[in-house]
């Protein structure tokens, strides 16, 4: 058992405080792990009506095949849905490097960049978007609610900068 005094137990405790309160503020609130949001909570998964909402695999009425480059870009980066309908995107990281399709509102897309500049360890598990280690693939099912144009970027540092985006066009 480690023996502390009564003084360096509080620096190591508000030591922890601090790198706790870091953590946190770090996370800018957008759903990362560990920062006590909820998954339900529309502004920070990014999901609202304006964009649509997640989808599940008995409803998904067409598949829509997605690569993510090191040229970063996606191709297709512009994709042409009906509104109601719910898509498989079967996205596939050819890259060397991590790369993810997040799907969202422009600011809320620039904003999530611009956050992930400051803080590039961040991991995100929210149902608008997936995140692909290098040579790999993986599917994201989402359900487009309304007529409109919907983002999606990949938010890896200097990425979206980089020009790694995109437009879904929800026809009525």
């Amino acid at each position: 058992m480690l023996n502390f005094s009564r003084s360096s137990y509080k620096v190591l405790l508000n030591g922890a405080l601090v790198t706790a309160i870091v953590t946190l503020s770090a996370c800018g609130g957008h759903g990362h792990h560990g920062d006590g949001h909820s998954e339900g909570d529309d502004h920070h998964s990014g999901a609202n009506e304006a964009i649509g909402a997640p989808g599940v695999a008995a409803d998904v009425d067409r598949t829509v095949e997605v690569v993510m480059n090191d040229g970063m870009r996606f191709v297709p980066d512009s994709i042409d849905v009906k509104a109601g309908e719910t898509i498989r995107f079967n996205l596939k990281n050819t890259g060397a490097v991590k790369h993810e399709m997040v799907i969202g509102e422009l600011s809320y897309l620039i904003e999530h960049s611009e956050q992930m500049k400051k803080f590039p360890g961040m991991e995100h598990d929210e149902p608008n978007m997936l995140l692909l280690d290098p040579a790999t693939d993986g599917e994201l099912i989402w359900t487009f609610t309304k007529a409109g144009n919907v983002d999606f970027a990949c938010l890896q540092p200097g990425h979206y900068d980089a020009g790694m985006k995109g437009m879904v066009t929800v026809a009525e």
